[in-house]
């Protein structure tokens, strides 16, 4: 059963809601609105992406396609069991909730604009207030500007984060605490460095003690 209580009947409203959002279609940015999310009331760890691709389009469910296994596959090395453990574990959203479209040049799927991130901005504000989520992962560049403005891929994958910027050295004290990855699309060409795959092998070994931190609490 699923559980109630003011804040699971808020995130409800807000996600019905969501759901039925055509902000970006709307304004002529994509073709149609389908928003793509997935999450409970009680659930500690919010996950944010750059946006849904197809294949999430079509299962309406977040990381769904090669991208979603592969971040599967960190996760599980991360400490937890299966996809089923992360999905059951996990908020899943991401900076834009709707398909953005392929690339005119047809490689790979199109990076949302800035407005596109604007409009829907309100909704992913609204989910980190009500959740107050304990672990934020930003995945991905585009995510990372949000959380943490200004900085680059190689200079925080392997760290972890208080909200305002600072690193975290020892174990957190307050929420939430920001631990960034790469984005675990085949597009990516980040990972074919070998000193940057080390670095992801640091953050997944400190995801796994901030997964157990960020649940601990009551």
């Amino acid at each position: 059963m699923a559980p109630s209580g003011p804040r699971a009947e808020a995130l409800d409203i807000l996600q019905r809601e969501q759901r039925a959002c055509t902000r970006c279609a709307d304004a002529g940015y994509i073709p149609r609105a389908h928003p793509v999310f997935s999450g409970r009331a009680e659930q500690r760890i919010l996950l944010v992406g750059q946006a849904p691709g197809p294949v999430e389009q079509d299962q309406s469910r977040p990381f769904a396609g090669r991208s979603g296994r592969q971040l599967m596959r960190w996760l599980v090395r991360a400490g937890l069991r299966d996809e089923a453990d992360v999905r059951e574990r996990i908020y899943m959203t991401a900076m834009t909730t709707c398909f953005p479209g392929r690339r005119p040049d047809g490689a790979g799927d199109r990076r949302p604009s800035t407005a596109e991130v604007v409009l829907c901005a309100p909704w992913l504000d609204s989910v980190i207030a009500l959740l107050a989520p304990r672990l934020i992962m930003p995945i991905g560049s585009l995510s990372l500007e949000r959380f943490l403005p200004g900085r680059r891929l190689d200079d925080v994958i392997g760290s972890a984060y208080a909200a305002d910027g600072t690193v975290l050295l020892g174990a957190p004290n307050d929420a939430p605490v920001l631990l960034p990855l790469p984005h675990p699309s085949g597009q990516s060409r980040w990972l074919n460095d070998p000193a940057r795959v080390a670095l992801l092998d640091r953050a997944l070994v400190r995801l796994a003690a901030l997964v157990e931190w960020a649940e601990a609490a009551p």
